[in-house]
C-alpha cells in the first residue's frame, strides 16, 4: 500500500495464481478516481437505487437511511463490481468467453451481465444446487452444467473447461477492477444522503463491498464512520485483521443460509484497505441476522436475505450505541432468499421476536367447552392459526381431552403479530397449570 499526494489511498492488484486462469494483473495502483471512472462506465449498466429514510429510524432513535441494492436486477450489488470487470475484458478474451463455478450472487450477475453483452457464458454448478437457482441462472442467459458433487468438483471442471477452450475463468476475488466496481456504492451513498454520521456495510470474508466503498467514503470525507458486520460464527474478518493477514484455516457453513455470508478470505487487497479505512467490524448472531430479516419485511416490505439484513442487525441488537441520534446508512445489498428458506427465516424470526403462542390444555370432553375456551382467547384479542383435538393418545382421564393451539396475540399499537412458543398443560378440572415454560404475557 503506497500513499500519494491529497489523501489518495491506492491499492495495488493482486498476484495471479499460476495455477488458476483469472483476471490479468494490471500491476497499476488503485485511486479514487478509479472508483469515480468506474462509476462512469456501468451507470447505464446497473440502476442507481434509492438510498431512502427509514421507518424504523423512530424506533432505534437515530436517522436511517437504507440503500437498496436488493432493487438491481439479480437483486444483488455484485453486478457493480461484475460489470465493471467484464467491461474492462480485452475484446478477444469477450469473443472466447468466461466461465464460473458457483452457485452465489456473483455468479448470477456473471450470467445476466455477460449474456447482456454478448459474452459467451457458462455456470458449472454441483448436483446439489436448488434448482431455483439452476433455472433462474438460465434465465439470465447463461449456459448451465451440473457437475459433481460438490462446490470444489464444479471448480475444477470449470478450470479444466477454461484451459482447454480458452474461457476466462472467473471468481470473486479482490482484483482492483472488481474492488472499483463495488466501490461505487459508497459514492452514490455519499451523494444520495447528506450530512452522513456513519455507514454501515456487510463484511464477513467477502468484504470487497466494505473495503472498495470504504476507499471512497473516507476520501469524500474522512469524518464518515464505516462500519463493518460479519456474522459471530464465521468472524473470518476479524480474525484476519487481528493476525495481519487472510486466515488459512477457515470454518464456513454449507447451509443456504449463508451462502454470501461464510466463505474463504477474500484477499491481501480487501484486507489492507479494510484495515486501513474501516472504523469498526463488528459481529451479529444468526437470530439477530433473522430479526433483521423480519423488520425490513414489517416495516419496508423488502424480502431480503441474511448479507442483507446482517447490516441492520448490527443496529437491531444493540450493538452499536454510539449511533444514537446520528445519521447512519446501511447497506441492504442482496435479496436473493429461497422461497422455502423464507417461510423457515420469518417462521423463526416469529418465534424469537416472542409473536407467536403455541400450548396445549387439557379440558373435559363435554359440548360447548372449546367453545368456551375460543371465547376466552377472543377476550385477549387473540387469532387462532391452528387447532388439533386429540382424545386418542391422552394419558389421563377418560373423559378428557387435549387441545393444541397455535395462536398469535394483536398488538393495539401495532398491526404485526405477537408470538412466543410455549408449551403449557391446565388442568380444567382443577383450575391449576403446569407449565413447562414461562408464563404468556400481552406485550
Amino acid at each position: 500500500m503506497k500513499i500519494i499526494s491529497h489523501n489518495e489511498e491506492l491499492l495495488r492488484d493482486p498476484v495471479v495464481r499460476p495455477e488458476r486462469s483469472s483476471l490479468p494483473a494490471c500491476n497499476k495502483f488503485i485511486r479514487f478516481e478509479d472508483i469515480s471512472a468506474a462509476a462512469f462506465k456501468i451507470q447505464c449498466g446497473v440502476q442507481k437505487t434509492p438510498c431512502t429514510y427509514s421507518r424504523l429510524s423512530k424506533q432505534y432513535g437515530m436517522d436511517i437511511y437504507l440503500k437498496k441494492e436488493f432493487l438491481q436486477y439479480t437483486g444483488s450489488v455484485k453486478e457493480r463490481g461484475v460489470l465493471y470487470l467484464l467491461m474492462s475484458l480485452q475484446q478477444d478474451q469477450q469473443r472466447k468467453g468466461v466461465i464460473v463455478a458457483s452457485d452465489t450472487n456473483f455468479s448470477m450477475a456473471v450470467a445476466y451481465h455477460a449474456s447482456e453483452h454478448q459474452i459467451p457464458v457458462f455456470v458449472i454448478m454441483s448436483t446439489s444446487t436448488l434448482p431455483a437457482r439452476v433455472k433462474m441462472c438460465r434465465e439470465y442467459g447463461a449456459m448451465v452444467i451440473s457437475y459433481g458433487s460438490t462446490a470444489r468438483d464444479a471448480q475444477m471442471h470449470a478450470k479444466r473447461l477454461a484451459q482447454e477452450n480458452g474461457y476466462l475463468y472467473l471468481e470473486e476475488e479482490d482484483s482492483s477492477v472488481y474492488l472499483s466496481g463495488l466501490g461505487t456504492m459508497g459514492l452514490e451513498i455519499y451523494e444520495q444522503v447528506p450530512k452522513l454520521d456513519a455507514v454501515i456495510f456487510p463484511a464477513g470474508a467477502h468484504c470487497g463491498l466494505l473495503a472498495g466503498s470504504a476507499a471512497a467514503l473516507k476520501h469524500l470525507n474522512e469524518h464518515i464512520s464505516v462500519i463493518g458486520v460479519e456474522s459471530e460464527s464465521f468472524p473470518v474478518l476479524q480474525q484476519s485483521l487481528k493476525i495481519g493477514h487472510p486466515v488459512e484455516d477457515q470454518t464456513r457453513s454449507n447451509h443456504q443460509f449463508y451462502r454470501d455470508v461464510s466463505g474463504p478470505c477474500f484477499g491481501t487487497n480487501s484486507l489492507q484497505l479494510t484495515g486501513k479505512f474501516v472504523d469498526k467490524v463488528v459481529t451479529v448472531r444468526e437470530e439477530d441476522i433473522l430479526i433483521a430479516m423480519l423488520r425490513l419485511l414489517e416495516y419496508e416490505r423488502a424480502t431480503v436475505d441474511a448479507e442483507g439484513s446482517i447490516g441492520l442487525a448490527a443496529l437491531v441488537t444493540g450493538k452499536l450505541p454510539e449511533l444514537k441520534g446520528k445519521r447512519v446508512a446501511v447497506a441492504v445489498c442482496s435479496g436473493n432468499l429461497e422461497l422455502s428458506l423464507m417461510r423457515q427465516c420469518i417462521d423463526r424470526a416469529l418465534t424469537l421476536d416472542n409473536r407467536v403462542c403455541k400450548f396445549s390444555i387439557l379440558i373435559s370432553d363435554c359440548p360447548g367447552d372449546i367453545s368456551k375456551l375460543l371465547a376466552i382467547l377472543a377476550r385477549e384479542e387473540t387469532r387462532v392459526l391452528d387447532i388439533k383435538q386429540e382424545h386418542m393418545y391422552v394419558a389421563s382421564d377418560l373423559f378428557t381431552s387435549e387441545v393444541r393451539k397455535s395462536l398469535s396475540l394483536w398488538q393495539s399499537c401495532t398491526d404485526s403479530v405477537v408470538a412466543v412458543y410455549e408449551t403449557a398443560t391446565y388442568s380444567h378440572t382443577t383450575g391449576q397449570s403446569n407449565s413447562n415454560g414461562t408464563c404468556i404475557d400481552r406485550q
